[in-house]
């Protein structure tokens, strides 16, 4: 792949006329690994970049899909006290949404006398210069900006520091595009897998295992009363293990959704797959402009709950019906799953699955509760402060 990278728009190179920082580029370049976590892969860009140019901070900033502000917010130089004191991420207002606006390298030799300075929270370590440039795809989408300030000799940053990170913000986004790229086709490997165990599942061991439940009814009827009621917990069993495989073929043929679907049509697909595959009817209602403001990250964890709390359902609760409701108002988006079951006991706490649900929730400011129905039943309530 690094063979390519110059074909494709890495001309800033050129700015670059000390040999020996050219090698740098180029080694800093070969060391990007697309074939890891994406986290990873975004971390290690940042903490390159900062290294190529001797900068003491460093942050990459990854735009939202609509392309105004950012989603992500990934830092290099920071000790992890420092930034939990300065609170929540920078959005990519002030002198960051500069390049927001304008795509482009930015050199600032002094942040606080820029025009578009918002100045530095509390507890933000003091800044001098800065050097911003984008993270563009091989196509030329911005995937999000590359910011670094304070050269560890205090100069600072000069033309040829722009040029080494221009050409490492293109290099970086040909690589985020490779790993995009590996991350479709296995997701379209793993999709196909899903769908043939599913189909394996249903078709081949629900079959047998309801004609071995067909035999032992007849049998029953023809034996002494005391083995006919093994027979009849026998059967029994073999009805519950029918339904759990059914609950995990609807778990494993379930895909996440394409980044352009409504948030109405994911929870809608999910819903109406349960009575079908689980035999659990479900009713489901909307309030508020969901698809409008709802993000796709904060929508396909939200669809991800409502499949594991509907799972829960079918598993745990003995429920003959349960109700779903999604909405957005007074700034919170909030989940509900309600059910007729027999309701959490004492003692249950929270098993894993629960622990998901919360940790979801709490990537967005959230939270999660699962409490006692009336007059029977549960509710799960889900919610999101941080939902576009």
């Amino acid at each position: 792949m690094a063979s390519g990278l110059w074909d494709t728009g890495v001309v800033s190179y050129r700015q670059v006329v000390n040999p020996a920082r050219l090698h740098s580029l180029i080694d800093a370049i070969l060391l990007i690994e697309a074939d890891i976590d994406l986290d990873i892969l975004l971390a290690h860009i940042v903490r390159t970049a900062s290294e190529l140019v001797r900068a003491r901070y460093g942050a990459l900033g990854v735009l939202a899909p609509g392309g105004e502000e950012l989603e992500r917010f990934i830092t290099w130089g920071l000790a992890p006290d420092d930034e939990a004191a300065m609170g929540s991420k920078p959005r990519g207002h002030g002198l960051l949404g500069e390049i927001i606006r304008v795509p482009a390298p930015l050199r600032v030799e002094d942040i606080s006398q820029h025009p578009h300075s918002a100045g530095m929270p509390l507890g933000h370590p003091p800044m001098t210069n800065f050097l911003g440039v984008p993270v563009r795809s091989g196509s030329g989408e911005v995937f999000g900006n590359l910011y670094l300030t304070d050269r560890y000799d205090g100069e600072p940053f000069s033309l040829e520091d722009e040029g080494l990170i221009e050409a490492f913000g293109r290099a970086s986004g040909l690589v985020i595009d490779e790993h995009r790229r590996r991350g479709d086709v296995r997701q379209t490997t793993l999709a196909a897998e899903r769908d043939r165990m599913a189909r394996e599942l249903h078709d081949t061991v629900i079959q047998r295992l309801f004609a071995v439940g067909l035999s032992l009814q007849s049998v029953a009827q023809q034996v002494e009363p005391g083995l006919e009621s093994r027979l009849n917990l026998a059967i029994d069993n073999l009805d519950a293990t029918i339904k759990e495989i059914r609950t995990a073929i609807f778990e494993i043929s379930q895909h996440r959704p394409t980044t352009d679907e409504s948030l109405r049509n994911a929870v809608l697909k999910v819903v109406n797959e349960v009575p079908a595959r689980l035999g659990l009817p479900v009713d489901v209602s909307f309030d508020g402009p969901l698809d409008s403001l709802v993000g796709a990250e904060c929508r396909d964890e939200l669809v991800a709950t409502l499949r594991e709390a509907l799972t829960n359902v079918v598993r745990h609760a003995k429920a003959q019906h349960a109700r779903v409701s999604v909405v957005l108002r007074d700034g919170e988006l909030t989940l509900r799953v309600v059910d007729d079951g027999v309701g959490p006991q004492p003692g249950d706490g929270f098993g894993n699955g629960l622990r998901n649900m919360a940790q979801r929730a709490q990537r967005f400011g959230g939270s999660c509760a699962l409490e006692p129905a009336t007059p029977r039943g549960s509710v799960l309530r889900w919610s999101a402060e941080r939902w576009n």
